[in-house]
């Protein structure tokens, strides 16, 4: 019961501070992309603190010496809508997502991805997508934008690791830019599959970057999900998949 009422406070402040920032981040659409950049951090810090003083939800991160000076594909596991809120406060550059298309149709969030110029992606088949990602992602990496992508295509639950798509490794080696392998244990505390929010801590894995020149895609993909599958197997929180 009282983890349901604070994941319902949780819900009703997000839902209520949403509509506001999405509304300043579409009004500046004319303005330098850092302004509509500066706002979407400020609305992800907000929802971070108060996921915290609400669920009792923390993180940590570990890594952020790893990361390399210039753009770079940023590649990681993905186990909640957490991830999608805390990147942005965690990583110091500006940040391009590879989202699905269908969100831009949602209420206010959606005005936002447009404005902040998101990566959408149909339903298409995987190649088309891959192409996609590859071409709009390439436009962004060129304006010094890091492209930050969930190789599984969805969430998965705690205590997995799906398959990963070749999409982000494309991207990152078309451009001779590094990837960034990323693991996140937060389907703990942001169950894929229940609303309620646990307490608990949260931890952000940050490799070293994975140089791309003279790899293939598929084997900057397999060496990305293999650094990620250790991590989360080294602290019991994954049984990977065949495949990737």
């Amino acid at each position: 019961m009282v983890s349901a009422l604070r994941s319902a406070l949780f819900f009703a402040g997000f839902i209520a501070i949403t509509p506001p920032f999405a509304l300043l981040i579409f009004a500046s659409w004319h303005l330098p992309y850092g302004v509509r950049e500066d706002t979407a951090r400020l609305w992800c810090r907000a929802n971070v603190l108060w996921l915290r003083v609400c669920c009792g939800v923390r993180y940590r991160v570990i890594g952020l010496e790893d990361l390399p000076t210039g753009p770079a594909v940023v590649m990681s596991n993905h186990q909640s809508a957490w991830e999608t809120i805390a990147y942005r406060t965690i990583f110091p550059a500006s940040l391009s997502w590879v989202v699905k298309r269908e969100l831009f149709r949602l209420p206010f969030y959606g005005m936002a991805l447009k404005a902040l110029e998101e990566i959408s992606v149909g339903e298409q088949s995987p190649r088309e997508a891959m192409r996609e990602v590859e071409e709009h992602g390439s436009a962004h990496i060129r304006a010094g934008r890091w492209v930050v992508i969930f190789p599984e295509g969805m969430r998965v639950r705690h205590g997995e690791l799906g398959r990963f798509l070749q999409g982000g490794a494309r991207l990152a080696c078309a451009n001779g830019v590094p990837v960034v392998p990323v693991a996140v244990d937060s389907g703990y505390c942001w169950p894929t599959q229940d609303w309620r929010k646990r307490p608990g801590l949260i931890t952000v894995r940050i490799g070293p970057h994975i140089a791309t020149t003279q790899r293939s895609p598929a084997e900057v993909s397999r060496l990305v999900r293999d650094w990620i599958a250790g991590e989360l197997v080294a602290v019991g929180t994954a049984r990977p998949r065949r495949g990737t």
